[in-house]
């Protein structure tokens, strides 16, 4: 073959695919369609598909320390500046009314972290198996998936496991996607179905000052007790704060629509930079998958089993079932609460109440994150 047509063709993908490129590509087409098709986590899903499919493209280099994926990286996730501005967005979204009217929830936020403590012992027991090797560190992260909640999950990957960020990315995004898939079942077997009719009475009123104060006052917990969870406590509380003020709109609305847009748009495409043959296809990324389920299963059923021990204190009082709400999905998790309620009661509206856990979740993730943090460094 003339060497300048052997030239051409090695420049050529053809002649520079391997079966990992195309596996992962597949991948990429996969989660595509979960977005597309299922309306799995679209916002997330879309991206981070899109962005595995560019870089498996031999040659091109887009995922390198100088393509365009791999400067993104670098420059949200590697230093953690995405998934921070994420929280931001997240507080300005989110109203806390429902905590807040009733603080009691709180407690079933954090009883659903108690899948994150139970998957980091199961992922340091993984190494018992032949072709697995997770640190403390890899095992911290990966525990974090049990949250549902993918920006501490990458925040926190960044930190400790880089390498293993996008399969945490996918699996924390997956599992989230399929939370009306996987909690129903959970919840239907821990719970009677008397529990499940239980009908709680209305919230009270939450007032502007203590929507307020809410976030000041858990900032002022965090820098008191766990400092490592500063991060995304305070960008969460920031966020909070301008939405609840009600005097800088503006800073507020693009909190909530055109920086959360941007930043999510370029932190999926980052991810997804990850998602590369030579860094996914491990027997890690398995077990990173298999735990992830562990985790965030484990998580639910933590919450659920709280709401019985409240209903059971409260004489009845508390829904157990809002206690899967507690994983932090936000506010799909909710949703889902309410969903069963209402099949078991007709006149069972949950939505409100289980809002309460679900945005304790999400401080609770952020906690939890700050936490492993602490004890890995």
């Amino acid at each position: 073959m003339d060497s300048g047509v052997l030239q051409i063709w090695q420049s050529t993908g053809i002649a520079n695919f391997e079966w990992g490129n195309i596996l992962m590509i597949a991948i990429g087409l996969l989660l595509i369609y979960l977005a597309i098709s299922k309306n799995f986590e679209p916002l997330l899903l879309l991206p981070i598909g899109f962005g595995g499919i560019l870089a498996n493209i031999p040659i091109a280099g887009i995922s390198g320390p100088d393509g365009m994926l791999g400067i993104l990286y670098h420059m949200g996730v590697d230093t953690g500046l995405f998934p921070l501005l994420i929280f931001m967005g997240v507080g300005a979204l989110t109203d806390f009314g429902a905590l807040i009217a009733m603080p009691s929830l709180l407690v079933l936020g954090a009883a659903a972290q108690f899948g994150i403590f139970a998957t980091l012992l199961g992922a340091l027991a993984m190494n018992l198996i032949p072709g697995m090797e997770f640190s403390l560190s890899d095992a911290s992260a990966i525990a974090i998936i049990g949250g549902a909640d993918g920006p501490t999950a990458i925040f926190l990957a960044s930190k400790l496991a880089p390498d293993l960020l996008g399969a945490i990315a996918v699996a924390a995004y997956s599992y989230m996607a399929l939370v009306p898939l996987i909690q129903p079942p959970i919840m239907r077997a821990l719970t009677s179905e008397s529990e499940r009719k239980v009908e709680m009475k209305h919230l009270r009123h939450v007032s502007k000052k203590e929507k307020i104060i809410f976030p000041l006052t858990i900032l002022t917990a965090v820098i008191l007790f766990l400092p490592a969870s500063a991060p995304l406590v305070g960008m969460l509380a920031f966020g909070n704060l301008m939405r609840e003020s009600g005097v800088v709109d503006r800073l507020s609305s693009t909190a909530q629509n055109e920086l959360i847009n941007i930043v999510t748009i370029f932190l999926g495409l980052a991810v997804g930079s990850k998602l590369s043959a030579d860094k996914f296809l491990t027997a890690e990324t398995l077990g990173i998958l298999v735990l992830g389920m562990a985790a965030f299963s484990i998580g639910t059923a933590g919450g659920i089993l709280m709401g019985k021990l409240m209903h059971k204190v409260t004489g009845g009082k508390v829904n157990p079932l809002i206690g899967a709400a507690g994983v932090s999905a936000v506010p799909m998790a909710a949703r889902v609460v309410n969903k069963v309620g209402l099949e078991s009661n007709p006149h069972n509206y949950l939505l409100m109440h289980a809002m309460g856990p679900n945005v304790a979740g999400v401080i609770g993730s952020a906690v939890a994150a700050g936490v492993l943090l602490a004890i890995v460094n």
